[in-house]
């Protein structure tokens, strides 16, 4: 089964902030109306984010001229970038990833209204490639992917100065919309694959809980790449959407192939009472790259999920077509949780 294609909904603009690309949008429904937030980009690849309403799910209604958000710290020196949001109870909490030019890390923002919004910086850890290694080799289990990009900086003879100031990234942060058993509940990926953490306020996130968490970092995996289509690595996509079968959750797959990485969109569920188990993944992809402008763009062959709503039992899926431009492409949730259910886990 494929999604339906609607083809492209923002392109870049002459605009100064986005006359690189529009991409990568977060999407949320609310009182009726559907707000992206996109990540924006100028020349020099310096990412802010652009906000849009659509009058319907396929139709751009208005779009800001100006950005809604700018980098404004040392750790978002180089950028905002792909943005995801969520409303639990009465906030909104929309992740990024904040990029310096050296570190990918995962960051939050929260508002009230969709207008303001309160940085509350960089959330998760920040440890150096080498401690991150020292923590995960207490767990024998472990993908060998998980230490992929330590070997790569190690072969490459990376100096102590960079060594030390290049930690783990961490990138696609997504709330899930309600606590669960209260507390948050936050998908992330360190490559390869897509882990969870549980919290109670985001002050609980420090040094000495991040600490504990990679020394038990198989506990908190809920995927790993398994598939021809996610032989590289695997992400978050769009935050996940509450079913009555499960959690919904479209995701990122990198396939490595041998002109490059191709991106797609997949979906799995995950168990509404503990989101740690996956109950089904489709062995396809949702989204591939085939028209042109998936295909070529500042990055080939890339189709991002980040954002996505339900409208009269379509799934409508907002993606990042070749790091460029926004597109969406809408599917039958009901279809797509039947297809969902012939592949459960064993």
């Amino acid at each position: 089964m494929r999604a339906k294609k609607h083809g492209i909904l923002l392109d870049k603009t002459p605009l100064g902030f986005e006359n690189d690309g529009a991409f990568n949008p977060a999407a949320i429904l609310e009182n009726g109306k559907i707000h992206l937030f996109y990540r924006a980009v100028r020349t020099g690849n310096y990412s802010s984010i652009g906000y849009a309403e659509l009058s319907n799910p396929v139709t751009v209604k208005t779009r800001k001229k100006k950005p809604v958000l700018i980098p404004e710290y040392s750790y978002e020196s180089q950028g905002m970038e792909d943005p995801r949001i969520v409303k639990i109870e009465d906030t909104f909490y929309m992740t990024y990833t904040a990029y310096n030019k050296i570190n990918a890390l995962g960051a939050v923002a929260t508002s009230r209204d969709l207008k303001t919004f309160q940085k509350h910086g960089i959330i998760t850890p920040r440890f150096t490639y080498r401690e991150y290694k020292h923590m995960v080799e207490c767990c024998p289990q472990l993908n060998e992917k998980y230490f992929f990009h330590y070997k790569i900086f190690k072969e490459h003879g990376l100096g102590p100065e960079v060594a030390e100031k290049l930690m783990v990234w961490d990138k696609n942060l997504m709330f899930f919309p309600k606590k669960i058993k209260d507390k948050f509940a936050l998908l992330h990926r360190i490559h390869p694959g897509i882990q969870i953490v549980y919290f109670e306020k985001i002050e609980d996130l420090n040094q000495a809980f991040w600490t504990d968490y990679f020394m038990n970092l198989e506990k908190h995996i809920v995927m790993d790449p398994e598939l021809k289509h996610e032989s590289s690595h695997i992400g978050g996509g769009c935050p996940p959407i509450e079913t009555s079968e499960g959690w919904l959750l479209i995701y990122h797959s990198a396939e490595d192939t041998p002109k490059g990485f191709k991106y797609h969109a997949a979906a799995a569920l995950l168990d509404l009472e503990n989101p740690n188990r996956e109950i089904a993944r489709l062995p396809h992809p949702l989204i591939s790259p085939r028209f042109k402008w998936e295909r070529e763009g500042y990055v080939n062959n890339i189709i991002f999920p980040s954002g996505a709503i339900i409208h009269d039992d379509l799934l409508y899926i907002y993606y990042g077509a070749a790091d460029e431009r926004v597109a969406v492409a809408s599917i039958s949730l009901t279809d797509l949780l039947n297809e969902l259910l012939i592949n459960k886990r064993t």
